[in-house]
Parts: C-alpha cells; structure tokens; sequence
C-alpha cells in the first residue's frame, strides 16, 4: 500500500475534525453531539473514525492546555489567531503531543494543507512556521533536534 492510500483515512479525519471543531468553536456545542451528528449526517466513508473523534474530543477537551503548549511558538497573543488557523493549530499540537504514531512530517504537510485550503490567504505560510517551531521542541528526536529538552 502506498503512503498516500496509507494515510488517507487519516487525512479524512483531519478533515472531518477540522470542520467538527470549528462547528463547536462558533456554537458552542457539546462535541459529543456534534461527533453524533457528523456519524449520522457525514459520509464517513473511508474515514479513521477512531482518529476523527480522537481529535474532535481531545482537542475540545484540551483546548487551554493547547493553546498553552503553543504560546511560545506563536508571533501574537493566540487570542488574534485567525479561527480556522487557530482549530489547525490545535489539530496539529494534539496530534504531535499525543499521537507518536504520526510522524511529524506528516502531521505539519497535513495541517499546513488543511490551513491552505481553508485558512486565509497566507495561513498556510503560518501554520507551517509555528507548528515547524514546536517539532523541533516536541519531537526533538524526529526532527533531529536532540539537543531540546
């Protein structure tokens, strides 16, 4: 199997939980009932459905301590983070700080291509430069960053 067929429910997950998650940052929605309403009215066709809702609960869940994981990173207060880079920042921090089985790389091009489709015009150029920054802290190893705590 190839990469790309590889990691493609993956990326539908990404996708699923990057629209979740901005559903509950502009309503205010309990995310169980949003992840109920996605598993009735999406097609969930070829979706890792255990990561979609890894990511949904999670990053709702942990959403100050992401924020606080990503503030050193960050070239302004997270309260001026545009939302949607804001949902794709989360999506990228929990995903690097609790999934090791996501390799970095994979992580960053998949996060930097959601904020390119659905971010503003340079979101994308943002998304990458912050979450490249806190690779090098948070997988140090992978990164060939060694000398990071």
């Amino acid at each position: 199997m190839t990469d790309s067929k590889r990691f493609e429910p993956r990326r539908r997950a990404r996708r699923r939980a990057l629209q979740a998650l901005y559903q509950w940052q502009m309503t205010g929605q309990e995310p169980r009932e949003i992840l109920k309403q996605f598993q009735a009215a999406q097609d969930m066709t070829g979706v890792d459905e255990a990561h979609f809702e890894n990511l949904l609960l999670g990053v709702s869940s942990g959403s100050e301590a992401l924020d606080n994981e990503l503030r050193p990173f960050l070239d302004r207060p997270v309260e001026q983070v545009d939302l949607m880079e804001h949902v794709v920042l989360r999506i990228g921090a929990f995903e690097m700080l609790n999934c090791p089985e996501s390799p970095f790389r994979v992580v960053l091009d998949e996060c930097v291509d959601l904020a390119h489709r659905f971010g503003s015009e340079q979101g994308h150029a943002f998304i990458n430069a912050v979450l490249d920054k806190a690779a090098r802290k948070w997988r140090p190893v992978e990164t060939g960053n060694p000398e990071a705590p």
